[in-house]
Order: structure tokens, then sequence, then C-alpha cells
């Protein structure tokens, strides 16, 4: 996937936002990768901050929805995975800031 791409499919996935912290999940750190097939179809291997967060589901449409409006993803997958698990590390300075995270 070209650089520019994936940072469009990045930029995108700015907009959904983690709706019990208010931050993006990208800044979060909750963005492992994104690959993209041939065909177009995209897969975000992402985690989330808890292993029983009860807004997984609408985390995941939200991806989904994020990505349609990139001519070049035509099929959007969320692969949701505990290992690494998600640390306060991995969030971007801006998150860590907003959150009060030292």
């Amino acid at each position: 996937m070209e650089e520019a791409l994936k940072e469009n499919i990045m930029g995108a996935l700015e907009q959904v936002v983690d709706p019990e912290l208010g931050i993006d999940i990208v800044n979060l750190g909750l963005v492992y990768d994104v690959q993209m097939d041939e065909e177009g179809k995209t897969l975000v291997t992402m985690t989330l901050t808890s292993m029983g967060c009860p807004l997984a589901g609408t985390i995941v449409d939200q991806v989904k929805i994020s990505l349609e409006g990139i001519p070049e993803v035509k099929e959007t997958e969320v692969n949701i995975v505990w290992n690494p698990p998600w640390s306060k590390d991995r969030m971007s300075r801006y998150a860590k800031i907003a959150l009060g995270v030292t």
C-alpha cells in the first residue's frame, strides 16, 4: 500500500473517537496495523483499552464507516487483538496531554 493511501486511512481513523475517553483511536494507540489487498479489502488490526469494553461493537462499526469515503477501500474488516496488550505508552503525546497522563 502506498504511504499516501495509508496516511489517508489513518487520517480517516482519527475520526473514530473512543466514547469513554473522548480521544480518537489512532492517538490512543489502539490501531496496530492497516493492510489492503489488490481488490481493496482493507484489514484494520487494532485493540481496545480493555477486554470487557462494552462499546467494542460501536467502535468497530465506526471504523468501517470512517473508511467508506476512501475510494480505494472496497471492504473493511476489523481484527480485534489482545496481543500485544494496549498500554498508555502507545498513546501519542497529544492523547497523554488531553487525558493528563504522564
